[in-house]
């Protein structure tokens, strides 16, 4: 018999009540601008994470409807939408060329939230991709040459041999973006805020986007 999976338990009630007693209930959210709260959110949690605050996982489907989710980095955020990057002839870069929506999930442990994304998917500009692209360590660089990212690799050698030609082709010279390799602006169609609050009571916040602005709904936890 397998031993029993260490899930912790659900808390008790006196935890509830002494979690209640040592920290200050806080204040409902209370936000108008969905952009403007995630950014704030996304500060405190730079601060506070220890790891890659602005990983998110992202949701597509694939040719049968199924679900597919992976965790990506965020690399930009405006009133625009949300952005990423990625090999577009990955699994992920071809479900969202057939299937352009998704799902963000961003998860904050450390502060005990989280924040939804769901919206339309857009390339981004060429000169955009170029420009993030140029930021990237140019070891990175190189690796965006060499993986075939969700192809079938035989073993570690063979990705390692296409990184290093991928290297002596480049030499010292530059490294230019491969055409397969771009960005993806997710602009929101609804943002919904999600904070941890005691007895599983939690605070849920949800925007929608309607003509000329946002609207807001509260919703149970």
């Amino acid at each position: 018999m397998s031993e029993t999976t260490l899930i912790p338990p659900s808390p008790a009630e006196d935890e509830y009540v002494r979690a209640v007693k040592a920290a200050e209930p806080p204040p409902l959210l209370s936000a108008t601008d969905p952009i403007a709260l995630f950014s704030e959110w996304l500060r405190e949690a730079t601060a506070s994470e220890p790891n890659d605050p602005n990983a998110v996982c992202l949701s597509t489907v694939d040719a049968e409807g199924m679900p597919d989710a992976r965790m990506v980095l965020l690399k930009g955020v405006d009133e625009r939408g949300f952005v990423f990057y990625t090999n577009t002839l990955s699994a992920k870069g071809q479900e969202l060329a057939a299937h352009p929506r998704c799902a963000l999930t961003f998860h904050w442990k450390s502060l005990r939230r989280s924040v939804r994304v769901r919206g339309e998917t857009h390339s981004v500009s060429a000169e955009e991709a170029d420009a993030y692209f140029a930021t990237r360590a140019r070891s990175a660089q190189i690796g965006a040459w060499a993986s075939e990212q969700s192809a079938t690799l035989e073993d570690r050698l063979a990705l390692e041999k296409r990184i290093a030609q991928a290297g002596l082709k480049f030499g010292l010279g530059k490294v230019p973006r491969p055409p397969h390799w771009s960005g993806y602006r997710v602009v929101p169609a609804v943002i919904e805020f999600w904070r941890d609050r005691p007895f599983r009571l939690h605070e849920r916040l949800v925007f929608h986007r309607a003509e000329g602005g946002w609207t807001t709904t509260r919703l149970y936890p």
